[in-house]
């Protein structure tokens, strides 16, 4: 949720983690009991005048956040304030608007106690730069997956560090594909490597088991913001998030009954996915700097205008979808639906709309990739590809928006992916396709950020993907750990003279592994 200048801002709701709910505090100690801002800064969906800063307090309070153009606050620009009540675990989110474009904002937040306000806590700083008005050149990153298949914070190995080689490339934002969080992903203390050393996790109680309640939900998220990389970064690079599945649980889709086997081993209470889906979406907006819809409280699909050379396309392939399964259908119907007729019909007004040189679409699962569940053979397809063909099922309405955005003359659409747990690069070509009403396009594929590493996957020759590069475990071998050296991310630029974008694939020790650089269709 997002406040103006005078508004107070809150979520509602229930479920505490580490929150003192009462509000009275007798007796209280001016020097040495004031509120605490618990886990870092984080700011989001930045534009050219506006973007959103988040926070969380570790009691209710009052947030005053103020921004500067200079680190030395000489001239504060503006502000406003938000309250940090129980109903959202403390979590703070404010729309700062008015701002510069182009500009470096820095930003700081500090906590005036609701029982004693004359109390105050020590601010935080955070930065980030609104998005140019200009020609400017303009640079992200991307991945997805983070704390997953049970691969936490070891602090002997420095953490979660592919955050920090992220943070090196100074980009505009971090563009999160999906995964934040593994809700579903039990860490346990001690994980022995295939060289007998141990991996050894940072362990609360919340990530100890699969997430049930809101509370367990809301501390996989606090979880992630005790790594110190994952700090510094969210402190300095704004991030423009979207969801997968392990937000809730692996592979769901709405309405499923919680039957798989993975699902009775986990032993979750409810019988269906819609109370999970529930609680994991509201933590999902609480812990992250999203700007919030209100003719729909839990969407994440939306657009983010970063300038004159880029717009990104933030999709949901989860929330819509039909069942998983066979994903053969020769119609389109609710059993084929992927991002659903409602966004679909929005990314199409969007992408007509665009005047950006660039259409960055941010996709949550590759188009191309086979991506099955393997311990279930009546589990079908879980991703858009069905196998080699015409399209079919899923691959219905993607070919519908190909053929649109072939239709509409809209030209320069690139797709940025994570999900698979590697890195790779698909060049899509109509003329190898079984489906060919399309314009050549790429996709992009990284990850994961900080879990464990599998793959490749299979390529489907419906919309003709073309491997160009790849990287991942060797065969047979898989959910390697970080420590392995399959992490990976991905770093754009856009260049503001010539228009060109140049994508390059990186690994978590910052090496260039390849890249292309795209020229724009102009005309």
């Amino acid at each position: 949720m997002v406040s103006s200048r005078r508004q107070i801002l809150f979520a509602g709701g229930a479920g505490l983690v580490g929150f003192a709910s009462g509000i009275a505090r007798p007796g209280l100690s001016r020097a040495a009991d004031r509120p605490i801002l618990t886990h870092g800064l984080q700011s989001g969906d930045v534009g050219t005048d506006s973007a959103i800063v988040w926070a969380r307090a570790d009691r209710p309070c009052r947030a005053i956040v103020e921004w500067s153009t200079t680190d030395s606050f000489a001239e504060i620009r503006g502000g406003t304030f938000a309250d940090a009540l129980p109903e959202a675990d403390g979590t703070v989110k404010a729309a700062l608007t008015g701002l510069p474009p182009g500009q470096d904002i820095v930003y700081r937040i500090r906590l005036e106690d609701l029982a004693a306000p004359t109390i105050r806590g020590p601010a935080q700083v955070g930065r980030f730069r609104t998005a140019p008005a200009d020609r400017r050149s303009v640079s992200f990153c991307w991945s997805g997956d983070t704390a997953g298949q049970g691969w936490g914070i070891d602090e002997a190995r420095g953490g979660m560090t592919i955050y920090k080689a992220m943070l090196a490339n100074r980009p505009d934002f971090f563009l999160h594909s999906g995964d934040t969080i593994y809700a579903d992903g039990p860490i346990t203390a001690e994980v022995r490597l295939p060289d007998g050393t141990l991996w050894r996790n940072r362990v609360t109680e919340v990530v100890s088991k699969p997430a049930e309640t809101l509370a367990e939900f809301r501390g996989r998220y606090q979880y992630n913001l005790t790594d110190a990389n994952v700090l510094a970064m969210n402190a300095a690079v704004p991030i423009l998030a979207q969801w997968d599945d392990h937000e809730v649980t692996n592979n769901w889709w709405p309405g499923e009954p919680l039957t798989r086997a993975e699902h009775l081993r986990k032993r979750y209470a409810d019988p269906n996915v819609r109370a999970l889906q529930v609680r994991a979406s509201r933590a999902f907006h609480e812990y992250m700097p999203m700007r919030f819809e209100p003719a729909e409280p839990g969407r994440v699909y939306r657009k983010i205008a970063y300038g004159p050379l880029v717009d990104v396309f933030m999709l949901d392939m989860r929330s819509y979808r039909g069942p998983n399964g066979e994903n053969r259908q020769t119609a389109y119907g609710p059993d084929a639906y992927f991002l659903g007729p409602v966004q679909l019909a929005w990314l199409k007004r969007a992408l007509m709309e665009s005047r950006a040189t660039w259409k960055v679409i941010a996709a949550d699962m590759p188009l191309g990739l086979v991506v099955t569940y393997d311990g279930d053979r009546n589990f079908g397809s879980e991703a858009v590809a069905q196998g080699d063909g015409p399209p079919l099922g899923r691959e219905l309405e993607i070919a519908d928006l190909l053929r649109f955005i072939k239709a509409a003359n809209i030209r320069n659409t690139v797709w940025f992916t994570a999900d698979v747990h590697y890195t790779a690069a698909h060049y899509y070509d109509p003329n190898k396709a079984r489906f060919q009403e399309f314009e050549p396009f790429w996709e992009f594929v990284s990850g994961p950020l900080h879990a464990g590493t599998f793959g490749p996957n299979t390529l489907d020759d419906t919309f003709g993907p073309q491997l160009r590069f790849v990287k991942a475990p060797p065969e047979g071998q898989v959910n390697l750990s970080p420590a392995a050296g399959y992490q990976f991310f991905g770093h754009v630029a856009v260049d503001g003279r010539t228009e060109q974008m140049t994508v390059t694939l990186k690994d978590a020790a910052d090496a260039d592994l390849w890249h292309v650089t795209l020229d724009p269709v102009l005309a």
